[in-house]
C-alpha cells in the first residue's frame, strides 16, 4: 500500500503526454481549420476539457507527494487580499466576490491558490450557486454561503468532488485547517 502514492504520481505524469497531445491539435485546428458552428464550438470544448483534466492530474499528483511525506511547503511573501483576486479572476468573471483587504504574509501561495479555486469552484457547482463571497479575514479565508447539504462535499466527507476533497487533504495534510463554521467554510493555510 506504500507504494499506491507513487503509483498515483507515475499515472499523472504518464497521463500529461496524451492529454498535451489532445490538447495541441484542438489548438492546432482551432488556428488553421478555419471551422463553422459547431465545429468550433466543439474544439473549444476539447481545449476547455483538456485543461480541466489537466488540472485535475496536477491536483492529484499534489494530492500523492502530501499523503506520502514527499511535499514541502514553498512559502513566499504575498497579500492574501491578492491571492484572493487572483483566484477570483481565474474562477470566472463574477463568479466569486473578494470581500476583506488581505494582509502581507508568508504562505505558499500556488497549493493556496490551487485549494481556494477548487473549493469556490464546487461550491458554485454543487451549491447550484451563481456567485460564492471569498472574504480575506488576515491569513485566513471564509467561502460562503455554505449549507448543511453543501458542507459534507466541500469538506470532502461525501466523496461527490474530487477538487474539494483533493484541497481539502492537501491543506490538512500541510499542516493547514478546513472547518465549516456559521454557514462559511473556514481555510486556515498551512504555514
Amino acid at each position: 500500500m506504500t507504494e499506491f502514492p507513487g503509483i498515483v504520481t507515475l499515472a499523472c505524469h504518464d497521463l500529461r503526454t496524451p492529454l498535451a497531445t489532445v490538447r495541441g491539435f484542438a489548438k492546432t485546428l482551432q488556428r488553421t481549420a478555419g471551422l463553422d458552428e459547431p465545429e468550433s464550438r466543439y474544439l473549444e470544448l476539447i481545449d476547455a476539457a483538456s485543461i480541466e483534466l489537466t488540472e485535475l492530474l496536477d491536483l492529484l499528483g499534489l494530492l500523492a507527494r502530501v499523503e506520502s511525506g514527499r511535499q514541502e511547503l514553498t512559502p513566499v511573501d504575498l497579500d492574501t487580499g491578492d491571492l484572493a483576486r487572483a483566484v477570483a479572476s481565474e474562477v470566472g468573471a463574477g463568479q466569486v466576490a473578494v470581500e476583506g483587504a488581505g494582509e502581507p504574509a508568508q504562505l505558499d501561495g500556488p497549493i493556496l491558490h490551487r485549494a481556494l479555486a477548487g473549493l469556490a469552484r464546487c461550491a458554485l457547482r454543487h451549491g447550484a450557486l451563481e456567485q460564492v463571497q471569498l472574504q480575506v479575514v488576515g491569513t485566513r479565508f471564509e467561502l460562503r454561503p455554505v449549507d448543511e447539504r453543501l458542507a459534507p462535499i466541500l469538506l470532502g466527507d461525501d466523496l461527490k468532488d474530487l477538487g474539494a476533497a483533493g484541497a481539502t487533504r492537501i491543506l490538512r495534510g500541510l499542516g493547514g485547517s478546513v472547518e465549516v463554521e456559521g454557514g462559511a467554510l473556514v481555510v486556515a493555510p498551512p504555514v
